[in-house]
């Protein structure tokens, strides 16, 4: 099996190394470079990485990258798209040897996007990773959050195997570039739900209310738009943007896509708001219910972490539920040791056994 490894990249000198390093098994690896000003190029070749010179005017990433993309090696088996700020974890090479044994042109793979840390030590949002494909039969669509696509007559085959990315992003790099791409992207196809969606968060993203609701409606309504767990998230935008159907749009949400815990924490957090409790403890306890965290990018941390079990801790308390109020806490204060679930847990542990002594 042969592996080549491939990015773009611009000014990612700070990069290089670490993604060197975890890439340095791969038996061809390649940057293209489209106009850093800083040393990338430099320690790039120092480490003994092809570089190329990659010019895309106006700017679109699928350009670039399907430029790089086609510079690679004709022999490869494997392309790894691996950005600048991405490492692989040790072991990858072992597991991609699985994926070969199986002639799947497509390996996923667990990908981890974020980091609930400064330290990047406790993973935040975690996907299915889709950036490794055979040598030929793919190509970049989009000018950006651009995908793999496949063409040619031969069908695509995914695998799943134990490789594993970590992503540690920059966050002072600006996004600025993102909402006219975005804009371009739904110009030349205006039936791409994906798009739709993307630009119309990106317009929530940045203030621009009315025109994010339009395009979060026009998305909705698009035939194409029939992922469950997106046409949720968009209910739950235009939650925000629309706030005198907040609890329309969330109801809705929550039919749209069952089994999902986002609209039912943010349904028991209007309700906690409110201070109807009744109704605050059923969707927070139905949240809690959800055991198993989908592989998706959709699937956001505040749903997965202390919050749904905090809500039905309180909102059981305002019930009189003393003993479900100190066993909800304790799930919450086990994912988040937080000072105020500590002083509640005293609050409630305190409720119950008054409430035990009256009661004998």
């Amino acid at each position: 099996m042969k592996v080549g490894i491939y990015t773009i990249a611009l000014n990612e000198e700070q990069y290089v190394e670490s993604w060197f390093e975890s890439a340095k098994e791969a038996d061809f690896l390649l940057i293209g470079d489209t106009g850093s000003m800083d040393l990338t190029v430099q320690r790039a070749g120092e480490l003994g990485i092809q570089v190329i010179d990659v010019a895309v005017k106006p700017w679109r990433f699928d350009m670039a990258r399907n430029a790089t993309l086609a510079a690679m090696p004709r022999d490869l088996d494997y392309c790894i798209a691996l950005d600048m700020d991405e490492v692989l974890l040790p072991g990858w090479r072992e597991e991609l040897e699985k994926a070969h044994a199986q002639k799947s042109t497509r390996p996923r793979y667990e990908y981890t996007w974020s980091w609930k840390n400064k330290e990047e030590t406790e993973p935040g949002l975690i996907y299915g990773g889709d950036k490794i494909h055979s040598r030929f039969g793919y190509r970049w669509k989009h000018p950006v959050h651009e995908v793999l696509v496949r063409y040619g007559e031969e069908p695509e085959v995914q695998t799943w195997v134990g490789l594993k990315i970590h992503h540690h992003p920059d966050s002072s790099k600006p996004r600025s570039q993102y909402l006219p791409l975005l804009a371009q992207a739904v110009k030349e196809d205006l039936a791409d739900d994906r798009n739709a969606f993307y630009y119309a968060r990106e317009l929530y993203f940045y203030g621009r209310y009315e025109e994010a609701a339009e395009e979060f409606k026009r998305h909705l309504d698009l035939p194409t738009a029939t992922w469950a767990p997106e046409r949720a998230a968009s209910m739950r935008y235009l939650s925000k943007v629309e706030p005198d159907y907040r609890i329309e749009w969330l109801t809705q949400a929550v039919a749209q896509a069952p089994g999902r815990r986002e609209p039912l924490v943010e349904l028991a957090q209007y309700y906690h708001e409110n201070s109807e409790w009744e109704a605050c403890r059923t969707y927070a306890t139905q949240a809690c219910s959800i055991a198993e965290r989908p592989l998706e990018y959709l699937c956001e941390d505040f749903a997965w972490g202390d919050l749904p079990w905090d809500l039905a801790a309180v909102s059981s308390y305002n019930l009189g539920l003393f003993s479900e109020a100190v066993s909800y806490n304790k799930r919450a204060i086990a994912l988040n040791a937080d000072s105020r679930l500590a002083v509640n847990q005293l609050h409630h542990e305190h409720a119950l056994n008054e409430q035990k002594e009256s009661s004998s």
